[in-house]
C-alpha cells in the first residue's frame, strides 16, 4: 500500500512539474502552409501538394534556416489554391502561411516576419509586341491576365482595370505566348522563372509598376515572442550573408 502511494505522489509531482513548464516554455510549433510560387517556394514534384521535405525555394531555404537558428519546429505544407491558404492562416491560431505581399490592408490581419525577399510588380510582353506604358493607366484598353487571390490581381482591380483570372500564374505563360491575353501582370523575378519552366521564353518587361516585399504572415493568435524570436533569427541570418547566398543558388 506504502508503495502504491508513494508512485501515485511521485506521477503527481512530476505532472505538477510539466505543467509548470509548460506555463513558462508555451508550445512554439507552427503550422507553415506555402502555395507554388518559384522560385520562392514550390513543391519539388511540381504537384499542387507537397508537404516538408518535398518543398523547396528561396523563402522555403530561408524559413527553415531562420526556424533552426530560432530554436523552434515547425510542419511545412503545400498546397492549393491560395486563397484556401490564406484563409487557413487568418482563422486557425499557430498557422501561417508564405511568402505574403506586406500590404496596407493586410497589415494589421497578421503578424509579420521579414522580408525575406523583393517581389517587383511589372507587365510582361511578347518579344514582338508594339505595347508601350508610361503608367499603369495606360493599359487599361489591353487584355491583362493575373491569378486568383494575388496582391497584383487585386490591386488592378481595385483600380479598375478587370484583369483576366487564372487559378495559377504559369497559366498565363502560355496565354501571353498564344495571344489570348496582350499582358501578364506578375511578379518578378517569379512571372520570369514560371514562364521558363512552361518553355515560355523571350518575354519583355513593359511597365514595372510596384515595389513589395513578402514575408511570413501568422496567424494574430501567435505569441510575440515567437515572432520576435524568428524575426531576430532572420536578422542575423541576413547580417551574415546566408540570405544572400541563398538567393544566389536560384536565381
Amino acid at each position: 500500500m506504502l508503495k502504491r502511494l508513494l508512485l501515485v505522489l511521485a506521477s503527481a509531482s512530476l505532472l505538477f512539474i510539466n505543467g509548470a513548464r509548460a506555463e513558462e516554455s508555451p508550445a512554439t510549433d507552427l503550422v507553415l502552409l506555402t502555395e507554388n510560387f518559384p522560385p520562392y517556394n514550390m513543391a519539388k514534384n511540381g504537384k499542387n501538394f507537397a508537404q516538408d521535405e518535398n518543398i523547396n525555394g528561396i523563402a522555403v531555404d530561408i524559413i527553415r534556416e531562420m526556424f533552426k537558428r530560432a530554436g523552434m519546429t515547425y510542419s511545412l505544407t503545400l498546397r492549393f489554391p491560395w486563397e484556401r491558404i490564406y484563409k487557413l492562416a487568418l482563422e486557425k491560431p499557430g498557422y501561417g502561411v508564405f511568402v505574403m505581399a506586406r500590404l496596407p490592408d493586410r497589415e494589421k490581419l497578421f503578424k509579420w516576419v521579414g522580408p525575406i525577399g523583393p517581389d517587383d510588380w511589372i507587365m510582361l510582353a511578347k518579344a514582338d509586341s508594339k505595347i508601350s506604358l508610361e503608367t499603369l493607366d495606360d493599359a487599361r484598353k489591353f487584355k491583362i491576365g493575373a491569378y486568383k487571390g494575388d496582391a497584383i490581381a487585386e490591386t488592378l482591380t481595385k483600380q479598375g482595370l478587370k484583369p483576366i483570372i487564372v487559378l495559377r500564374d504559369q497559366d498565363n505563360a502560355k496565354k501571353l505566348a498564344s495571344g489570348q491575353i496582350d499582358l501578364w501582370a506578375t511578379g518578378d523575378p517569379a512571372g520570369r522563372y514560371l514562364a521558363r519552366q512552361d518553355g515560355v521564353v523571350g518575354l519583355k518587361t513593359v511597365l514595372r509598376f510596384n515595389s513589395a516585399e513578402l514575408y511570413l504572415a501568422l496567424n494574430k493568435g501567435v505569441p510575440d515572442e515567437v515572432v520576435a524570436r524568428l524575426q531576430a533569427a532572420l536578422d542575423q541570418l541576413r547580417k551574415e550573408g546566408v540570405v544572400d547566398d541563398i538567393m544566389a543558388r536560384y536565381l
